[in-house]
């Protein structure tokens, strides 16, 4: 099913297992990104490592290490609301 959106951009649904949608989500750099942009991504350094497979391995590092920093954050956050909310309670 594709349909128009803003502009000349067209979107599409695709299928996804489950497994390939947790896979794509650990790709996820901030909560913000979409389907769209893991995927495009995978195929950048997909074509990057054709020609420089160091440089795919540390665009891979900073994502995995973005990645960490966001879980941090996310995990930091939701501790901070417990703390309130029992403070609160208090």
């Amino acid at each position: 099913m594709t349909k128009k959106t803003k502009g000349n951009l067209k979107v599409t649904t695709i299928k996804l297992t489950e497994e390939t949608k947790l896979r794509l989500e650990k790709l996820r750099e901030h909560k913000g990104e979409s389907y769209d942009d893991i995927l495009r991504k995978i195929l950048y350094i997909l074509n990057i490592a054709r020609d420089d497979p160091e440089k795919a391995k540390r665009v891979l590092e900073r994502i995995s290490d973005l990645r960490a920093r966001m879980l941090e954050e996310e995990e930091q956050r939701k501790e901070n609301l417990l703390k309130e909310q029992e403070s609160q309670e208090d």
